[in-house]
């Protein structure tokens, strides 16, 4: 591979390695969404909540005198209670996210980042592979992975965020304000990056094409 190559090829690959990370981190993170009902009286205790792909916390905020009339802010100080979603740890109690949302939403969401997480690890290994062994065209599957590893992360993105307008919108919830938070900021900025990065990887690792009409192929510049 040419000199000017490897150079595109490393830095679109530190790109890919963001992505690797942002994307690892929204996933295991449950600041995707923050939720608050209404306040009507202050110095009362109302209960906000912030939810990720696993688990929802909820915690007791003690709200004085403000013109917001919003719960919150979620950094205030005040009595936090977490707990996974029990269809993922049955021993568990969340029976507010299992009332004011479809499990289905919930499952789908978890279940497309795991599929995520494999391609970022397929890619991983083929682009491991490609550097001990020389094999460059490694590289092309390794771009493939990390396109579908994006690819999967905007869709969970999307199915969160049909959950959450669900949520807001039901009945049987207290909660009528929401705003996406820090991981699902995580989340958008992988996808960009794996997605993007893939697709620059795999230009970056295609052979030479022939530069002149009597050029063909199998004429053009090995690869090294």
């Amino acid at each position: 591979m040419p000199q000017t190559k490897v150079l595109k090829v490393r830095v679109t690959l530190f790109c890919i390695l963001v992505g690797i990370v942002l994307a690892t981190v929204a996933v295991v993170t449950d600041h995707w969404a923050v939720l608050s009902p209404q306040v009507e009286h202050y110095n009362v205790t109302c209960e906000a909540a912030h939810f990720g792909l696993w688990r929802i916390c909820t915690k007791s905020i003690v709200m004085s005198d403000r013109k917001d009339k919003s719960c919150g802010p979620i950094t205030l100080p005040g009595e936090k209670n977490c707990s996974y979603f029990r269809h993922f740890n049955p021993g568990e109690s969340s029976e507010i996210f299992e009332v004011t949302t479809q499990k289905e939403y919930s499952i789908s969401a978890a279940a497309i980042a795991i599929f995520s997480l494999g391609f970022i690890i397929m890619g991983t290994i083929c682009v491991l592979l490609s550097f001990r062994k020389k094999r460059d065209y490694l590289l092309r599957p390794a771009s493939m992975f990390y396109a579908f590893a994006g690819l999967c992360i905007f869709v969970s993105v999307e199915v969160m965020r049909q959950s959450v307008k669900r949520m807001i919108d039901s009945e049987d919830t207290v909660w009528i304000e929401y705003y996406y938070s820090w991981s699902f900021a995580c989340a958008c900025a992988a996808f960009v990056l794996l997605f993007l990065g893939g697709l620059a990887l795999l230009l970056f690792s295609l052979p030479r094409m022939p530069q002149n009409p009597w050029e063909s192929c199998m004429d053009a510049d090995p690869e090294h």
